[in-house]
C-alpha cells in the first residue's frame, strides 16, 4: 500500500490505474480468489444438480390439406407439394402449438413432472410452479434456417431425450386433430347438402316419371314429331277422323304439361351437376377427416446426452470472480475517497 496520503493521491490522481491496482493487489488478488474457490465449490454436484440437453429439430411443412394435394384439382393446374419445406408462417404456427396447453399437460401428465420436479403438490400455487419449471427446462425457437428446435433440460439424460422425442409425437397429433377437428365440420356440412340434394334430383325424377306415364317423354321431338302427323293426317283425312283426334290429344297432353317438364327437366339436369361436384367436395373432405399426414419433417431424433450442459461450472467461477474483484475494487475506491476526505478535513 502507499507509504502516506500524499503519494497515495498523486498515484490516483496521475490515472495511473495499473500502479493504483497494484497497491491494492493483496485484497483484490485474496477476494477474488476467495470468490472463484467458493464459486468452483458450490457449482458442483453437490450443491447444484446437473442438467442433460437433449434437442430435436424439425422443418414445418406447407400441406395443410391433404385431398387439395394430392387429388386432382377442377381449377388449379395442380395440388400442394406435399414434400415442400415451410416457411417463416408455418415456423411461427409450429411455435404456437408447442407451446399449447394440450401438449404441455400431456407431458406434465405422463412424466409426472409435479413430481418429478419436487413440486409440493399441497403448495397454494402448483399450477405456477409447475408452469415455471416446465418453461425453464423445456424450451422452443425458430432457428435462421426456418427450422424449429425443441430443447430440453432434465437432471435424467435419458427423461429429456424421451420427452424432446415425445414432444414431436404430440406435436403431430395436437395439429392434426386442430385441422380434423375443422374437417369433420366442413364434411358434416358437405353432407347433409350432398344429402338434401340427392333428395330434390330424387323428386324432380319421380315427377317427371309421373309426366312420362301421362306421355311426355321428350317435349321438343314430340312436339315437332306430333305436330308433322297432324299436318300430314288433315291433308289425307279429314278433320273430324280418329286419326287426327289421336294426334290433337297427344297434342293437348303436351300442351298442358310440356312446361312442367321442361322446367322439371332443366332443374334436374342443373342439380346434377350440382350432386357431381358436391361428391367431389365430399369425397376429399372425408379424405381431410379420415388420413394424416405428418406436420413435420423431422431432422433428427432426441438422445441421452453424455455431458451435462448445466451448470457451465467453468463461466460460474469466471463471472463470480470478475463480480468479486470489481465490487471489491468499487469498495476500496468509496473507503479510499472516504479516508483522503476525512483527512482533508
Amino acid at each position: 500500500m502507499p507509504t502516506s496520503t500524499q503519494d497515495r493521491e498523486n498515484i490516483f490522481d496521475s490515472t495511473n490505474l495499473v500502479v493504483y491496482l497494484y497497491s491494492w493487489r493483496k485484497p483484490l488478488l485474496l477476494v477474488t480468489l476467495a470468490a472463484a474457490l467458493l464459486a468452483a465449490v458450490f457449482s458442483g454436484p453437490y450443491f447444484i444438480e446437473p442438467k442433460y440437453e437433449s434437442t430435436v429439430t424439425v422443418f414445418p411443412t406447407t400441406t395443410n390439406s391433404l385431398s387439395k394435394a394430392l387429388l386432382p384439382q377442377k381449377f388449379a393446374s395442380r395440388g400442394q407439394d406435399i414434400l415442400e419445406f415451410g416457411a417463416e408462417e408455418q415456423a411461427e404456427q409450429l411455435l404456437q402449438i408447442l407451446n399449447s396447453d394440450q401438449i404441455r399437460n400431456q407431458i406434465i401428465q405422463k412424466y409426472n413432472l409435479a413430481r418429478h420436479y419436487d413440486i409440493d403438490s399441497n403448495s397454494k400455487y402448483l399450477k405456477t410452479e409447475l408452469y415455471k419449471t416446465y418453461a425453464d427446462n423445456i424450451s422452443f425457437r425458430r432457428t435462421e434456417y426456418m427450422s424449429v428446435e425443441i430443447n430440453v433440460l432434465d437432471t435424467d439424460p435419458d427423461t429429456a431425450a424421451m420427452i424432446a422425442n415425445d414432444i414431436v409425437v404430440l406435436l403431430d397429433q395436437v395439429k392434426n386433430d386442430i385441422q380434423k377437428e375443422r374437417a369433420k365440420k366442413g364434411l358434416d356440412i358437405i353432407k347433409r347438402e350432398y344429402t338434401a340434394l340427392k333428395g330434390d334430383v330424387k323428386m324432380l325424377e319421380d315427377s317427371l316419371t309421373l309426366l312420362r306415364y301421362k306421355g311426355v317423354h321428350d317435349y321438343e321431338s314430340q312436339s315437332s314429331a306430333l305436330s308433322e302427323q297432324l299436318a300430314t293426317a288433315l291433308i289425307e283425312k279429314s278433320p273430324n277422323s280418329s286419326a287426327v283426334k289421336a294426334i290433337e290429344q297427344k297434342l293437348d297432353t303436351l300442351a298442358k304439361y310440356g312446361g312442367t317438364y321442361v322446367s322439371l327437366r332443366d332443374e334436374l339436369t342443373y342439380l346434377k351437376e350440382e350432386v357431381v361436384k358436391l361428391k367431389t367436395a365430399y369425397d376429399q373432405a372425408q379424405v381431410d377427416v379420415t388420413e394424416v399426414l405428418p406436420a413435420t419433417f423431422q431432422v433428427n431424433r432426441a438422445y441421452p446426452a453424455e455431458k451435462k450442459a448445466y451448470p457451465i461450472r467453468w463461466l460460474i467461477v469466471v463471472l463470480s470472480a470478475l463480480g468479486a474483484f470489481t465490487l471489491t475494487l468499487i469498495g476500496i475506491l468509496i473507503l479510499d475517497t472516504i479516508r483522503n476526505s476525512r483527512k482533508e478535513a
